[in-house]
């Protein structure tokens, strides 16, 4: 019997959660689903510029697992961008950290 998923841990959830091309109406449009831990691995990893294993430590998971996910998150945004499909940040295995629980990311976070 495989082990139970452990619970990623995530700063907190996006200012939005649904991204769409310019110009094409949302009823017309396919989705690309991001989990919200697949979102977090991008900030921490794209965004801050963090190392895999400081990544991982940060999300309370292993470094093959960190790794695993990111690739999938960009796929998913590659496949977004590339095929003109909307995104939207929703799900996942996640819990928010303690001393950020309601926080959402700001412009100030974006150093």
């Amino acid at each position: 019997m495989p082990r139970p998923c452990k619970r990623r841990r995530v700063r907190g959830r996006p200012n939005s959660s649904y991204f769409k091309p310019a110009g094409v109406r949302k009823v017309d449009l396919e989705e690309a689903i991001l989990t919200v831990d697949e979102f977090e691995a991008i900030r921490l990893k794209d965004l801050l510029n963090l190392e895999q294993n400081e990544c991982a430590g940060k999300m309370n998971i292993s470094q093959p697992t960190f790794h695993r996910l990111i690739l999938l998150a960009r796929k998913k945004i590659a496949d977004a961008i590339v095929n003109s499909k909307a995104i939207k940040i929703e799900g996942g295995n996640f819990i928010l950290e303690e001393k950020h629980r309601g926080h959402r990311y700001g412009r100030h976070h974006l150093k």
